[in-house]
């Protein structure tokens, strides 16, 4: 999904001023995950993404150091719940289809996209969408949008209360 229609479908927008809000967000949503959850991440070209990744996997209890799998596509992880962290920023959408990507998306992990929008048609029907949008150094917009349940519910509940 292109940045213009991620801003526009965005049930919920988020500003963080530095690094600890981003962690309040991955917190919050690392505590509602659930086998088959995927997170579709994309945004501006160093707003943010892999920060996101690392923080929301250390609050899914992964040990490991987590890295932005570029140049891997797919690294695997283990937490309270297996997380699979890719970046399809270099697929082609036939060499995605190829990986046989529904074996993450609708296992019992959970799995974070990197660039999801290249990969649009291959996600699934339910699917929680963040656009990190960069405002100042450390300063962050979030549009974030629900699509199919647990997501819409999710967002609801994190607009209505927050994150802490």
């Amino acid at each position: 999904m292109e940045n213009g229609k991620d801003k526009l479908s965005a049930q919920w927008v988020y500003e963080v001023e530095d690094l600890n809000g981003t962690e309040q967000l991955a917190a919050a949503l690392a505590g509602r995950v659930q086998p088959g959850t995927v997170i579709a991440l994309d945004g501006d070209l160093g707003a943010g993404k892999t920060a996101f990744s690392q923080l929301f996997a250390k609050h899914l209890g992964v040990k490991d150091t987590v890295n932005s799998p570029t140049f891997t596509l797919i690294k695997e992880y283990e937490g309270r719940l297996p997380f699979y962290h890719m970046d399809v920023y270099r697929l082609s959408l036939d060499e995605a289809d190829e990986l046989g990507l529904d074996e993450y998306f609708y296992g019992n992990g959970v799995t974070l996209v990197e660039w999801a929008s290249l990969i649009e048609e291959l996600l699934p029907e339910s699917v929680l969408r963040i656009y990190v949008e960069t405002l100042s150094a450390t300063g962050r917009r979030m549009y974030i949008n629900g699509q199919g349940e647990p997501y819409e519910t999710w967002v609801s509940v994190l607009k209505e209360n927050g994150v802490s």
